[in-house]
């Protein structure tokens, strides 16, 4: 496993990242533990999680199943670079209650205990703004996770679904307030989606965040997902994002083109989609987020991958990214 540092700063992570979003709703605490041991043997110590994961009524499951984990010791915790995030209403379903969400220093505060009690550590290396808050002000902001900062429970911040002028206001924020200021951005970046390059990842460049990108297969479309249709097990495969994308004729045809190059190179299109990023300017690593432990072994796989100039061409031609604003669509 390769390692880099997370953005401008001087912490070490792997280039790939150990999603866990599924654990709970879709993979048991026993196969989640599982999973989170075979990463660390091979070598993957960055680890992103969400206080809401779990969904529905088991929000917050996500995260108790890690701190059982940690619980076991041998390390694990020590090991581990930890990400976690605040956001979104740990309150019930449908009944929201007032300040139990967003980027309220009341929130912060409230949101970042209480992850700490699930995952049963007494510190976040890395703690993430879901989502930007429009009605909240990054001097507030800065001044929750300073504080969380001064306490220990809290080494570095990042941001999450960030537009480029989020970004850039909040870190010359912390500029004008004497603090480190945003290191990170999980944003939603792959070959079929690519609109991050116009002003998020130039963003992140100027501002020295790590890009960590979330969904690198596109829901599953970049992981063979026709293939998989013709032999009969991509039912999972067609849903959500990877339905919609594929219902559009233009897409599909630019996936079937993808899927040929990747059989006539020999190469599985999941692995060519994460070794893919791993050549993008500015990013640190892609977030996979593995149901089983094979698919965690693919994806481990997939960071040894080297792709050539002349394919790494014929993937612009298939997927042309947008290129950087103001061309994109000023010009």
């Amino acid at each position: 496993m390769e390692y880099t540092q997370l953005g401008r700063t001087g912490l070490k992570v792997s280039r790939l990242v150990l999603g866990t979003m599924n654990f709970g709703p879709q993979t048991g605490e026993a196969d989640s533990h599982a999973i989170m041991d075979s990463a660390l043997e091979a070598g993957i110590n960055f680890f992103d999680t969400a206080n809401v994961y779990g969904w529905g009524p088991s929000k917050g499951r996500t995260e108790e199943i890690i701190g059982s984990w940690f619980a076991q010791g041998g390390g694990r915790r020590e090991k581990t670079v930890l990400a976690t995030k605040v956001y979104g209403n740990m309150g019930a379903e449908g009944a929201p209650w007032p300040n139990g969400d967003k980027l309220s220093a009341l929130n912060i505060r409230r949101a970042a205990d209480a992850s700490l009690k699930r995952l049963g550590t007494d510190y976040i290396d890395l703690y993430q703004t879901h989502h930007i808050d429009r009605a909240t002000p990054f001097e507030e902001i800065w001044q929750a996770m300073d504080l969380l900062i001064q306490q220990g429970k809290v080494l570095y911040v990042g941001s999450s679904n960030f537009p480029g002028w989020g970004i850039a206001r909040a870190n010359e924020t912390a500029s004008r307030l004497g603090k480190v200021g945003l290191v990170a951005e999980q944003c939603l970046y792959n070959l079929a989606e690519r609109r991050a390059e116009m002003e998020v990842v130039p963003a992140a460049e100027a501002y020295g965040l790590g890009v960590i990108p979330w969904s690198p297969l596109h829901g599953g479309v970049l992981g063979g997902v026709l293939r998989k249709r013709r032999e009969g097990g991509g039912a999972r495969s067609t849903s959500g994002r990877s339905k919609d994308y594929l219902d559009v004729p233009e897409n599909l045809a630019k996936v079937q083109a993808y899927e040929d190059l990747c059989e006539k190179h020999d190469l599985d299109p999941g692995d060519v989609g994460l070794a893919w990023l791993l050549t993008r300017p500015g990013v640190t690593g892609p977030i996979v987020g593995p149901r089983t432990a094979d698919q965690l072994v693919s994806a481990v796989r997939a960071a040894d991958l080297e792709l050539t100039g002349e394919f790494l061409a014929a993937l612009d031609e298939i997927f042309p990214g947008p290129g950087p604003s103001p061309e994109a669509f000023a010009w």
